[in-house]
């Protein structure tokens, strides 16, 4: 599967093999657990972080992944988000501090 991610005027195709995405439910599990406890998003708390605010919160994950190359960390960012938003083809990361204008992307 590919996971289109656009980080201001660049797009990136992340690859995410159909294997992974059955291979790291358990990672994706930790990472809901871990959301579980809430989060800082941006200058926000939020104490119970909805489907589309977990998705924007592993976009930011995400961002890092492919700022420092990592294709592992990409990928399993990537099938989070397809995972958990079916339908979603990629996502538009908000760059500017607010990660609350990170959208996701449909066909």
């Amino acid at each position: 599967m590919r996971f289109k991610v656009v980080i201001g005027e660049q797009v990136y195709e992340v690859e995410v093999p159909e294997e992974l995405l059955r291979e790291a439910a358990e990672f994706h599990a930790r990472l809901d657990r871990d959301m579980d406890r809430g989060w800082q998003m941006s200058r926000q708390f939020v104490e119970r972080p909805d489907p589309m605010q977990r998705c924007q919160i592993v976009a930011d994950k995400l961002l890092t992944g492919i700022m420092q190359n990592n294709q592992a960390t990409a990928m399993l960012m990537a099938g989070y988000i397809a995972l958990r938003m079916p339908g979603a083809i990629g996502v538009d990361i908000d760059t500017s501090g607010e990660m609350q204008n990170t959208h996701l992307l449909y066909a």
